[in-house]
């Protein structure tokens, strides 16, 4: 696992490769293989210094992904004493590295991020290869947690705490060359010469101790308890609460960290940073962000829905019908794997202005010097714009993307089928229709699927995936390779009007609005959906999606279901609006005043008169937020019960890549499990008799609540 070679000079080169696995992690046998290669180097006195370099493409990740899983398992009855014992053991041996007396260069050829990016900063001196594609930073907070092995004590005496509080609060990931930039790393070099400059530095006979192991070292720009120090501090506070709401522990624990850490010696701060990352892992809302951000990420990423027994396959030419916004997207992240695209429209004006979304992606890559103009143009050469059909004809994949409206659905669908290979997928980025209707256009029902995207497409990760009644396993797997081929995540759902996630993102919304009819003043809808961790509040949503579109989705359902049609809660705000010719933004006029460009200005000042607050009423904050909350999740146990969805971990994960549902929760489900089935079960019944039977929870929730049961084992 660790390779030691030493040469003539005296230089031991450290080669971490952990057999059998893609990337080098951290579990306990590599904690081991480390410590020992560490202790082998203290006691040789033969050897000199050492560079710790990778046997693989990239330098390090973070934790296993059985040791993240162990953490996220320890209770309440836990020993804490001991879990934090465990929590410092892996910087423990990165403390030992950076004291044992000889100088480590962290010699590094690719990524570095979390725990792999933590023994870089234990290292006395920094090397990176060239790589474009490297990445180098400490993601945790993304996650829930903080750097547990020294990150949160080694990063600010390096930098300073002014440049090291954005880095570790937002987990920012940085190429080679802003890594350089923010004195993360001190060299960047050709990857031939990697191992030969970390050499060459070794040979310069540095000193193996670090400046916070030296008399008088004071961390640069100000420790905590200087004036300057608290200052940025009361800044920091502000800022984040301003941002989190108080939702993420995370963001509180890393400034503890920093607060307590660096006013204390190296060995004192690591004590303090292992003790509130052992607070956070006894949190459930870091447990529920691991296990949906990160293990429930990483299951999708390697499609665990996927059909077994189907051979891997890739699309070669996609034929892409609709270049509005989401086709332009589709067309764009397409291309830029490689997959020739022929992007269809009604005419060509819009087909060209659809490869023209291609384009002006591609300049801000260029100029942001992401991108060369070689490639740029070899991408935009791979999309071929187009009104003519004909031109699908070699396609194995097929998305369509025209106006949610079945009769044009249906005809773009026949004219495609009658061009494209037999044996190609067609997929439907519907966001309501149900796609085995759709599919009864279809001459080959078994090879349609729903494919719905999230806008912006080059920006959003989440695709939802919706098996039709004769879709079958092969096109089920064929989609979901092609989804891991452009890079995106998926989930898996049944087909049902709304599916899953519109479905349920259409409860907070339709909250909002109806939250505003029942006198609820605006701001506080709006503030008080922010405040539960949405990034978006649903006035201005409703604005966006434009409230004309809410009412075509309320004419095409009533069509649909006829006498079984539900009127919505939101019904009447919209007709409302409507009725005063307030659209959304793109009218100019909403639950927003916008300005000639459409920027959002104000609340519009009629919402007062339009709908009138009972004076007489306080405001209850808690009970917006549960409104906000429990809604979402109650229609996500509807989907549960009906079998829309039969993934819990896809269930979270497609809520927050989806839609936003406040990731502190970790997802509806997981907001359910930490409420507790019985508790949850009491407060929806309390919220269906003062606000209506849509709080009221399905037959599947109460009986978990008699019998104790959880959505997550």
């Amino acid at each position: 696992m660790i390779d030691i070679q030493v040469d003539g000079d005296g230089i031991a080169v450290l080669t971490f490769d952990m057999p059998d696995r893609a990337q080098n992690v951290f579990n306990q046998g590599s904690i081991d293989a480390i410590a020992a290669a560490v202790e082998k180097v203290a006691a040789d006195d033969a050897i000199k210094g050492a560079v710790l370099t990778s046997g693989k493409k990239d330098y390090a990740a973070g934790a296993d992904l059985e040791m993240i899983e162990a953490m996220t398992r320890m209770g309440p009855d836990v020993d804490v004493a001991e879990a934090t014992k465990g929590s410092g053991a892996l910087g423990n041996v990165f403390r030992r590295l950076e004291t044992c007396g000889k100088p480590f260069v962290a010699a590094m050829p690719g990524t570095a991020l979390g725990g792999g990016f933590e023994m870089a900063l234990a290292c006395h001196y920094r090397i990176a290869a060239d790589n474009p594609r490297a990445k180098f930073g400490l993601p945790e907070s993304q996650l829930g947690l903080l750097p547990g092995a020294g990150g949160t004590q080694r990063l600010p005496r390096m930098i300073g705490m002014q440049a090291a509080i954005p880095l570790l609060l937002e987990g920012k990931q940085l190429s080679a060359e802003k890594a350089l930039k923010a004195g993360l790393i001190d060299k960047v070099v050709p990857a031939d010469s990697l191992i030969a400059e970390a050499k060459a530095w070794l040979k310069t006979e540095p000193a193996a101790a670090k400046p916070w192991d030296v008399k008088g070292f004071k961390v640069p720009g100000g420790a905590p308890n200087t004036p300057a120090g608290k200052q940025l501090f009361m800044a920091t506070n502000a800022m984040v609460h301003e941002k989190t709401y108080g939702n993420f522990p995370a963001s509180r624990a890393i400034l503890s960290c920093l607060y307590e850490g660096l006013i204390v010696d190296m060995d004192g701060g690591l004590k303090v940073e292992a003790r509130y990352f052992t607070q956070l892992m006894l949190d459930p809302v870091a447990g529920n962000m691991v296990r949906t951000l990160f293990l429930g990420v990483q299951a999708a990423n390697k499609l665990h829905r996927r059909p077994e027994g189907v051979p891997k396959s890739k699309v070669k030419k996609l034929g892409m019908l609709g270049a509005g916004l989401m086709g332009a997207g589709i067309a764009y992240v397409s291309a830029s794997v490689g997959i020739e695209v022929v992007l269809i429209d009604v005419s060509q004006e819009g087909a060209d202005k659809g490869k023209d979304y291609s384009r002006k992606l591609c300049d801000k890559m260029i100029s942001r010097g992401r991108m060369s103009e070689e490639k740029a143009q070899a991408l935009l050469d791979r999309i071929t714009p187009t009104t003519d059909y004909s031109k699908l004809e070699g396609a194995d994949f097929v998305v369509e993307a025209v106006f949610e409206d079945r009769d044009i659905k249906a005809k773009v669908t026949q004219q495609a089928e009658a061009v494209i290979l037999k044996d190609a997928v067609f997929g439907s980025n519907t966001s309501t229709l149900p796609i085995t209707g759709l599919a009864e256009a279809s001459s080959r029902p078994e090879n349609f699927i729903g494919i719905h995207y999230f806008s912006p497409v080059e920006k959003m990760a989440l695709v939802e995936v919706i098996v039709g009644e004769k879709t079958t396993d092969e096109t089920l797997a064929r989609t979901l390779d092609y989804i891991q081929q452009i890079r995106k995540t998926p989930i898996v759902v049944n087909d049902s009007r709304g599916f899953y996630t519109s479905r349920v993102f259409g409860t907070f919304i339709n909250e909002g609005m109806a939250m505003l009819n029942d006198g609820v003043p605006a701001a506080a809808i709006e503030n008080v959906a922010k405040q539960t961790g949405m990034p978006m509040a649903p006035l201005a949503l409703s604005d966006d999606l434009s409230l004309e579109l809410f009412e075509h989705v309320r004419q095409q359902n009533k069509t649909d279901l006829g006498e079984n049609y539900v009127p919505n809660v939101s019904d009447p705000t919209v007709q409302k609006m409507l009725a005063a010719k307030r659209t959304g933004r793109r009218g100019g006029a909403g639950f927003y005043d916008y300005s000639e460009e459409g920027k959002r200005v104000a609340l519009w000042s009629g919402l007062r008169e339009m709908f009138p607050a009972e004076s007489s009423k306080e405001v209850d904050i808690q009970e917006l937020r549960d409104r906000y909350l429990y809604v979402q999740a109650i229609e996500t146990a509807r989907c549960v019960e009906e079998g829309v969805i039969e993934s819990a971990i896809d269930t979270d994960v497609g809520s927050i890549l989806g839609w936003g549902f406040a990731p502190w929760t970790g997802g509806p489900l997981s907001y359910i499990d930490m409420i507790g089935a019985a508790k949850f079960v009491e407060r929806a019944d309390y919220l269906a008799d003062s606000f209506g039977e849509r709080f009221r929870v399905p037959q599947l929730l109460r009986d978990m609540a008699a019998k104790g049961e959880r959505f997550h084992s």
